[in-house]
């Protein structure tokens, strides 16, 4: 079962994945999202360099709410990941949201980031 799981969870990350590249066509970077039982991060890649650009998390010592599990926190963390994008000079990214759903923690965190300056 859970192998089963996790083979969907892959599939659908590819398939996400796989629409992105032909959407960027490599000139915006990627906001990839990754949430675990506890907190959330977020991150701003450039591919064509292999680079992380910024780089935010429920971890960090600006987060202030405390609790990274839960919506509040994650679009605490989209609006430091939009602060942090617009001092690297990003303001066009392309949202990754991997195998998760756009509901919950991670729409909360592209909310917040849009409402920060981000364009996706």
């Amino acid at each position: 079962m859970t192998s089963t799981l996790r083979n969907l969870a892959i599939r659908r990350r590819n398939r996400v994945r796989s629409k992105l590249r032909r959407v960027a066509k490599n000139s915006r970077p990627r906001l990839s999202v990754f949430r675990s039982g506890r907190h959330i991060y977020a991150q701003v890649i450039d591919d064509t360099a292999g680079a992380t650009l910024a780089a935010a998390s429920s971890k960090d010592k600006e987060f202030k709410t405390g609790k990274g599990w839960n919506i509040d926190g994650a679009s605490e963390v989209g609006k430091l990941i939009a602060e942090r994008a617009k001092a690297a000079g990003v303001s066009d990214v392309v949202f990754d949201r991997g195998s998760y759903l756009f509901h919950g923690r991670v729409k909360a965190l592209a909310e917040a980031a849009r409402g920060g300056g981000l364009n996706f």
